[in-house]
């Protein structure tokens, strides 16, 4: 095995390995019956992402992108179903998601219709993906700035910022290795916002005396 191929099946299984940490809320949201502590958006915001990439990954024929986000988009419709099902607050749901059906459409019919295919269409894609992923990766920012205000750590998933540091981490190789910036570039913000989070559970971790588990941030 290469270490192309190396790099290959550690994206994948690092990947859906931090996707599946959905599962946490979905058998949450079963057992109270109930959404009203779980988020609601970053479901909705990943699953556009692993569709963006997925498009990009056929246009490529990538078939590490590609199988990664079959599994994710799969993954995160299953969370906004479950999540549609058990809230209360239904048609705020059904209207963010239709908001993110009229997004994909016309994301669709922009690099399907408007972009001539080719090179240009693959570098647009690839580039409005790569943004979007970065402020994937950069919004939990705000959510940094409150724990370093309240000194408490009780709000990050320790085995998530592990998860999200060996995949953005594997992802960044990945694109170095193809000399694939689209790819490259937007996973190096999430090694960086990892090590943050490992600095902050190191400075603060001793405040959370005895508490079971860390409640999941979703990226």
């Amino acid at each position: 095995m290469d270490f192309l191929q190396l790099l290959s099946c550690a994206c994948i299984i690092f990947t859906v390995g931090m996707f599946t940490t959905g599962l946490t809320d979905l058998k949450k949201m079963k057992a109270t019956q109930c959404a009203d502590n779980v988020q609601f958006l970053p479901f909705l915001t990943t699953c556009l992402n692993n569709l963006g990439w997925l498009y990009y990954g056929l246009l490529k024929g990538d078939g590490t992108v590609i199988s990664v986000n079959i599994i994710g988009a799969s993954l995160q419709t299953l969370y906004i179903i479950t999540y549609c099902h058990y809230t209360k607050e239904k048609r705020r749901v059904y209207l963010q998601t239709l908001v993110m059906g009229i997004v994909l459409c016309v994301g669709w019919v922009y690099f399907t219709m408007v972009i001539p295919a080719g090179e240009t269409q693959l570098s647009q894609l690839g580039l409005a993906c790569s943004v979007f992923t970065i402020s994937m990766y950069l919004s939990p920012l705000a959510d940094l700035l409150d724990i370093v205000r309240t000194k408490s750590v009780e709000r990050l998933s320790f085995s998530l910022t592990v998860a999200t540091f060996f995949t953005s981490t594997s992802w960044t190789l990945y694109g170095l290795q193809l000399q694939d910036y689209y790819i490259m570039v937007p996973n190096t913000p999430g090694i960086f916002t990892s090590l943050i989070r490992f600095f902050l559970f190191w400075q603060f971790g001793a405040v959370l005396s005895n508490k079971p588990s860390y409640k999941l941030i979703q990226i």
